[in-house]
């Protein structure tokens, strides 16, 4: 299978090539030529335990890969999950059930990824004898995730940047406390999207990508999709046949519109998925845009679930490929002036798989609140948001993304009791370890001459 950029004017790679440039040098981000249909399938991969789903699902995009090396890739990468099932599918009544994604090493969602990305990177090392510098940006989970997937792995510096005081606590000691050589947490002056920016800057000078053979870690780089489109698909499978006839819908808690969209591309390769609730908090530029078709930048506001306190969505670009047929160049007249103007109105956008909803502060400390008082279930912030306005009539999965461990006050806040998971309270006290830059790619720049693999 090939790998083609959604602005068009960059070479078409292999999964392998395309994993391990990231973003791609027109700027624009890697998508398969074209989506194998997996209808066909899915009566087979009924019975899978999650590993081996992952490993058939993958085996379809990693044609470049001997089966055998992925084989043993993707094992290790959820031989440290908590969980037997990986990705439990809890249910609260009838019509809705919790998707858990939290029993990772790092106790978020983006371990399903992370931990596959890293032995990934690992394995493109062993077979070239190149070191690589993998550079990411954070609004609190991805960093985490990203650091533990590479932690000690010979050959790789990790570059996590992330916005100083708007991650929580633990989040930031997930990141700094880790005591390995090869990690660099970077806390930036200013927010998400400007480490984002800086990042993509970055990966835009063909100059600096190659003097330090720069990775990408964040979900511009495909692999974190494919990895994600997994556990749609197994929790799809896990529901009998009376709720799949009344329309299943995934409610997706997301600012950067990564996590859905891998949802999305598993319904265009047949997955009987009816639709998506998009659920963001008080920065609501994908709950605007699904409702009214205009896509604005506004001023991002701290709150009680930050790693959605985004308002540069990049993996939009990959959904905004398909939206406008395919066609790179309207793909690039649509960037180029959300770039210029930070807007862009979409004419007879076909948004009909979706729907989207808000919640601010106040809302989510009630909602948290409701949902253990209706289920007894502990949700984190981020979760809860997803919780709003469902259908009843539909079969709900709410993706539960993070543990709520992870944001103890709030939840104390919100319920009056603290919860707690071994791995974090083991680097509550932990010294933190960072390094400070302003937002500005030179600073990066700099520090990259300074501390990345192959600058000495």
């Amino acid at each position: 299978m090939k790998y083609i950029s959604t602005r068009g004017q960059s070479d078409e790679k292999t999964f392998t090539e395309a994993v391990a440039t990231g973003l791609a040098p027109d700027g624009g981000l890697y998508l398969p030529k074209t989506l194998p249909n997996i209808a066909p399938r899915l009566k087979q991969w009924a019975d899978l335990s999650y590993p081996d789903l992952c490993f058939e699902f993958m085996k379809l995009f990693a044609t470049d890969m001997l089966e055998d090396k992925l084989r043993t890739i993707v094992d290790a990468s959820y031989s440290n999950f908590s969980r037997k099932e990986i990705a439990p599918l809890v249910k609260l009544d009838g019509h809705l059930s919790v998707l858990e994604l939290f029993h990772g090493p790092t106790l978020a969602f983006k371990d399903f990824a992370l931990q596959l990305l890293g032995n990934l990177y690992e394995e493109q090392i062993e077979r070239t004898g190149d070191p690589i510098n993998v550079l990411g940006a954070t609004s609190g989970d991805t960093g985490s995730a990203a650091i533990h997937g590479l932690l000690g792995k010979k050959g790789v510096r990790i570059f996590i940047l992330y916005p100083q005081g708007r991650v929580s606590m633990l989040q930031e000691r997930q990141m700094t406390t880790t005591a390995e050589r090869n990690v660099y947490p970077i806390a930036i002056e200013g927010s998400f999207d400007d480490a984002q920016a800086m990042v993509k800057d970055a990966f835009g000078d063909a100059n600096l990508k190659a003097r330090y053979s720069l990775s990408a870690i964040n979900s511009i780089n495909l692999a974190r999709i494919l990895a994600q489109c997994v556990y749609y698909i197994w929790a799809w499978l896990q529901l009998d046949e009376d709720a799949r006839k009344r329309g299943v819908q995934f409610v997706v808690p997301t600012g950067n519109f990564g996590n859905v969209l891998a949802g999305w591309l598993t319904r265009e390769m047949g997955l009987p998925i009816e639709g998506f609730r998009v659920a963001t908090n008080q920065n609501d530029i994908l709950c605007r845009l699904f409702n009214t078709g205009h896509y604005e930048v506004t001023a991002v506001e701290p709150s009680v679930a930050p790693s959605m306190d985004i308002q540069v969505a990049s993996n939009f670009e990959r959904f905004l490929y398909y939206s406008v047929g395919q066609d790179p160049e309207r793909v690039r007249t649509v960037m180029e002036q959300f770039k210029a103007k930070g807007k862009y109105t979409f004419e007879d956008f076909d948004r009909s798989a979706f729907s989207a909803t808000r919640m601010d502060d106040k809302e989510i400390h009630e909602t948290i609140e409701s949902i253990y008082g209706r289920y007894k279930y502990v949700a984190d912030p981020h979760t809860a948001c997803a919780f709003k306005d469902l259908d009843e009539s539909k079969t709900n999965i709410v993706l539960a993304t993070a543990h709520p461990a992870k944001f103890p006050e709030v939840i104390e806040e919100a319920l009056g009791r603290t919860p707690t998971a071994p791995s974090l309270e083991a680097i509550k006290n932990e010294p933190i370890v960072n390094y400070m830059l302003p937002a500005e790619g030179e600073a990066l720049a700099e520090f990259l001459k300074e501390h990345a693999k192959g600058s000495e």
